[in-house]
């Protein structure tokens, strides 16, 4: 069963992007996530088998009234 993860999320991994940041920023979801450092602004396409083992928590978007 895969995680549920929506567009807004923001997901810390287990090892941080080159800038040190380790909060990504979900931009797309599907078979392959689209994903933005939180630190950097730098986009990533990333399978979704690879990111779901690599997310270490996830921070629910906010909701809009």
């Amino acid at each position: 069963m895969p995680m549920a993860l929506n567009v807004g999320d923001k997901v810390t991994l287990k090892k941080p992007h080159p800038c040190g940041s380790k909060v990504f920023i979900i931009l797309r979801t599907g078979a392959d996530f689209r994903i933005k450092c939180d630190g950097c602004g730098h986009e990533i396409w990333i399978p979704r088998p690879n990111l779901e083992k690599r997310i270490k928590q996830v921070e629910p978007a906010p909701q809009k009234e």
